[in-house]
């Protein structure tokens, strides 16, 4: 019953929304089509003025990945995660998921297709992925969006939450695998 009725919000909860917002948009005689033009113009604005960012973020991860400079610092930090019970395997997902949501995507579903679905590297890695967020990219594409170019304390905070991310993830996989 639970799961019949989640599948049923899941379905219908975006076109309600839209309907909700259209719907009001008549009620208070909003012109909606050059709302909606005029919206459509500012975001192509937007998206044309982040892709240096993009573009940086895309080559620094490729150039960290084809260095080997990943797999190097897995290595190094083999010995002190393997006290922790952290499988070397996911070492990259830490590296690189500050960096990429994609690229700590495309290492989960390598780690994910390698080692199997249930296994205890494939589960802290889908936990790690969920539990912190692509913070340089964050950085770099709205603070760059808007032309803030000094990050102060906000990289520091950030690197800081994905650190407490990770371990956080590291102790409840420890408690619950």
């Amino acid at each position: 019953m639970f799961q019949t009725l989640m599948n049923i919000i899941s379905l219908w909860a975006l076109p309600a929304i839209i309907i909700l917002i259209l719907t009001i948009g008549l009620f208070r005689k909003v012109p909606l089509y050059e709302v909606f033009t005029d919206g459509a113009k500012e975001g192509f604005h937007v998206a044309v003025n982040i892709i240096p960012y993009l573009v940086a973020i895309i080559v620094a991860i490729s150039m960290l990945r084809a260095s080997g400079i990943i797999e190097m610092a897995g290595q190094a930090l083999s010995p002190i995660l393997d006290h922790f019970n952290v499988p070397t395997d996911t070492i990259p997902i830490m590296i690189v998921r500050s960096l990429s949501g994609s690229a700590a995507l495309g290492v989960f579903s390598d780690i994910a297709h390698n080692l199997g679905p249930d296994n205890y590297a494939t589960k802290l890695a889908a936990v790690m992925v969920g539990s912190s967020e692509t913070t340089f990219y964050v950085l770099a594409v709205y603070f760059g969006a808007v032309g803030i170019s000094k990050l102060r304390y906000a990289l520091i905070v950030g690197l800081l939450a994905d650190f407490i991310g990770i371990v956080a993830a590291i102790a409840v996989c420890n408690l619950m695998f």
